[in-house]
């Protein structure tokens, strides 16, 4: 038996026990008259969550890595080129029992914000300058999380059956109030995120100058 453990562990790949989906987009940065802006897609009504902002992004289809889904959900959304996307890096990801989403940084090239045709998927695009983001935190607000047991959990099979102490969650979402669109969700926590990176950056840059 131990033969065949050691045998098994050896060829078994590890991965999450959950079934996840798999997720990628770009935080886009795009130069608007000489300033760096981040770029975002308002999501049209042929879509899910239709209305709210979001990255350029989707499912990570079989046979393609995270950063090539990022790019292809990007290119087909804007309608643009592979030589407009020039990916700078990938930032931390969000991970959940239900999704993987993974966040690349790139910069949209020889392109205006005024020219990109994008697709059905979008009901249009605004930019925000990075600036803006810098100067200006979100609002994080808390909702609780309860957790609720089917009729027939059998509360009977595990210590202190209904008294036992499940543990509470708490769901944490940010929100920024632009002039005329809200930023939530994963949308807005990936923009904090990367602003707090930028800005842990700058100010190791100055402790350490020589760098």
């Amino acid at each position: 038996m131990l033969e065949d453990i050691n045998d098994m562990l050896k060829r078994h790949e590890a991965k999450p026990i959950i079934r996840q989906r798999h997720f990628a987009v770009l935080i886009p940065l795009i130069e608007v008259d000489g300033e760096t802006h981040l770029l975002y897609e308002v999501r049209s009504k042929k879509i899910s969550q239709p209305g709210e902002t979001s990255f350029p992004g989707g499912r990570v289809e079989a046979g393609e890595t995270y950063k090539e889904a990022a790019i292809r959900e990007t290119m087909e959304e804007l309608t643009i080129s592979k030589e407009n996307v020039q990916i700078l890096g990938e930032m931390d990801y969000i991970v959940n029992e239900q999704v993987v989403i993974r966040a690349f940084v790139g910069e949209l090239q020889n392109i205006k914000v005024e020219d990109i045709q994008f697709n059905e998927e979008v009901e249009e695009l605004y930019t925000v300058p990075l600036t803006y983001f810098l100067t200006h935190e979100p609002v994080y607000y808390s909702a609780n999380v309860k957790l609720e047991h089917e009729k027939g959990f059998p509360f009977d099979l595990i210590p202190e059956g209904k008294k036992y102490n499940w543990k509470q969650g708490k769901h944490v979402v940010p929100f920024y109030t632009l002039n005329k669109h809200t930023l939530w969700g994963f949308t807005a926590r990936f923009t904090d995120h990367f602003v707090k990176l930028l800005k842990e950056h700058k100010k190791w840059m100055i402790k350490n100058p020589e760098n």
